[in-house]
């Protein structure tokens, strides 16, 4: 299966949830290795001090931006040619937007839970994990 982990740069376990899944046969997209680039997309790429930025300086920047147009591209691409995606908690908003993309084009879609706040929305996902092994059994 195609697969595309969702996730946060800042999550720990996105790299080992990929491996894993690529050790048990599937095809996975890593937005932090992309296959055609090196090292993904990074807000710093455009600006190092972009953590500073106004609302009217994060759009200008979104939407003039030929990296930001590449990174955007590079995982809407992938999560096109996915057939499942996997939102692997905690991450952010993006992670989100794009599981609930993956959810309304009828793609199979799991979360996997590492505590943080309930959320009500998770009930349009196909299975709420609590493990790796639930994620993997739910694969199949």
């Amino acid at each position: 299966m195609r697969i595309y982990v969702a996730s946060s740069w800042r999550n720990r376990h996105q790299p080992s949830v990929v491996n894993l899944l690529r050790s048990e046969g599937h095809d996975v997209y890593d937005f932090r290795n992309p296959p055609h680039e090196s090292g993904g997309f990074h807000w710093s790429d455009i600006d190092p001090n972009w953590e500073t930025w106004s609302a009217e300086q994060y759009r200008a920047h979104l939407i003039g931006s030929r990296i930001a147009a590449a990174g955007f591209m590079s995982d809407f691409r992938a999560m096109h040619w996915a057939d499942a995606c996997v939102l692997v908690m905690p991450c952010g908003r993006s992670a989100h937007l794009e599981l609930g993309w993956a959810a309304g084009r009828g793609k199979r879609t799991l979360v996997l839970l590492d505590g943080g706040e309930p959320e009500l929305m998770n009930l349009m996902v196909d299975h709420i994990c609590l493990s790796i092994n639930e994620v993997v059994e739910a694969l199949r």
